[in-house]
């Protein structure tokens, strides 16, 4: 099919990309010059793992092409908008201002016939919104919600094999959207991929629920590590004594110091603002609490990181493993590890921050850290170290080699992703989240 992506951030240039790989003629749109010039030479302009691989397969076979103007849509039969929707900087409503100005812009390119198909995260009641719009201004198309479940780091594998497919369209349309959908993602349909078919609302819901779900069991075992440090049991071993009831399940139930990224802090904020909106604020009312539980656990690291260093952090040198909000990423939006980072600068510590992928991000957000992508160089005569995002690299470091290049054996571990025994066997001071 003609497709045209329109917003070509991280959701839209890798559904642009896998599209064009499962065998559509996609056209990505953005306004952004200097990201269209990237995507069209094939190299993306985030990290993404198998992005570079698709990008590259998918132009060379002349099925993927990028634009800045808008009018580049109008041969295309299906739309899908895949812009940002960003926490408004005067509250925690989310900023429809770009999904409304992508769609305002394609109306006059829509052809008889034509499926303009959400994929940006929205509070409910938007699609209905647009639905009004677009039976006045071009009643001949028609508009679907398809919500996004793109985990960073898996966002290719988690489009071209995803775990579900929900549908949100009207139940009066004169364009059958089931069926168009259902072509745009036969693999999925024919390998038996779970489909969900309803409403704009809950097709709305669905997304920002799960993530609401997923923090409230992230908080959830961050809230426990508070009472395991405070009772001297093991959150880690907690974890995974509940984890073994079906019901519970062990994933996300790791403490440590916090979600972060563009998605859940920004989604839950926006979720809680919508049903106060709605009239319902007290039914997500626990959803604050949430999100201040995992504001805490950043403090929680700090403190940690103060109290090993005898009580104050001035002046000493502090390396921080990890600067993005998840390894395999160059996310830092909303990033803990960053965060922390900053707090123990800001108490006169000399930090020197390393990632594998996120110190330009990081730096162009905080230039008043040192930074440096070589773990030699962040552990060199430390007096601390913080492991803070847990990137493979740091969870496989040999803890007697990393004890020969600081100054003073002493890790935070902020992730719980190591082993507490053989870092304290080799000779360091070892701190965990909720770990005796």
């Amino acid at each position: 099919m003609r497709i045209s992506v329109i917003g070509c951030g991280y959701l839209g240039a890798v559904h642009a990309s896998a599209m064009a790989e499962l065998g559509h003629d996609v056209v990505g749109i953005d306004v952004d010059e200097r990201k269209i010039s990237q995507l069209a030479a094939a190299r993306p302009p985030f990290f993404e793992p198998g992005l570079p691989e698709i990008l590259e397969s998918a132009t060379a076979s002349g099925r993927l092409r990028f634009s800045t103007d808008i009018a580049a849509a109008a041969e295309a039969d299906v739309h899908f908008i895949a812009v940002g929707t960003p926490q408004q900087a005067s509250g925690y409503s989310a900023d429809l201002s770009y999904v409304d100005a992508a769609f305002e812009s394609l109306l006059p390119h829509l052809r008889h016939g034509a499926l303009v198909v959400g994929k940006s995260t929205v509070p409910v009641g938007t699609a209905a919104r647009l639905a009004n719009r677009l039976a006045d201004a071009a009643p001949h198309a028609a508009l679907a919600w398809n919500p996004e479940f793109l985990r960073e780091g898996f966002a290719v594998k988690d489009t071209l094999e995803p775990d579900r497919l929900v549908y949100g369209v009207a139940s009066d349309g004169h364009v059958d959207a089931t069926s168009v959908l259902d072509h745009l993602y036969r693999a999925a349909v024919e390998a038996g991929t779970p489909r969900i078919v309803t409403d704009y609302a809950t097709a709305e819901l669905v997304k920002v629920a799960a993530n609401a779900f997923l923090a409230t069991k992230i908080s959830f075992i961050n809230a426990m590590s508070e009472i395991a440090d405070a009772s001297g049991a093991d959150v880690t071993a907690l974890a995974d004594a509940i984890g073994h009831d079906a019901r519970i399940g062990r994933r996300f139930l790791n403490a440590g110091v916090g979600f972060g990224g563009g998605c859940l802090p920004k989604d839950i904020r926006a979720f809680t603002a919508r049903a106060e909106e709605l009239g319902v604020g007290h039914s997500l009312a626990f959803l604050k609490e949430v999100d201040q539980i995992n504001l805490r656990q950043r403090q929680r690291v700090v403190d940690l990181a103060v109290a090993a260093l005898g009580g104050s952090a001035y002046r000493k040198r502090i390396a921080v493993l990890g600067v993005t909000f998840k390894p395999d990423s160059d996310d830092v939006r909303d990033s803990p590890a960053l965060d922390v980072a900053v707090q123990l600068k800001g108490l006169g510590a000399e930090v020197v921050a390393t990632d594998p992928e996120g110190v330009e991000n990081a730096r162009r957000r905080h230039p008043q850290l040192e930074y440096t992508t070589s773990i030699d160089e962040a552990l060199a005569d430390a007096d601390l170290v913080v492991l803070a995002t847990e990137w493979r690299d740091y969870r496989t470091l040999d803890p007697a080699d990393a004890g020969r290049k600081v100054a003073t054996a002493r890790i935070i571990d902020g992730r719980n992703a190591l082993d507490p025994a053989a870092w304290r066997a080799a000779g360091w001071q070892y701190r965990g989240i909720g770990r005796p």
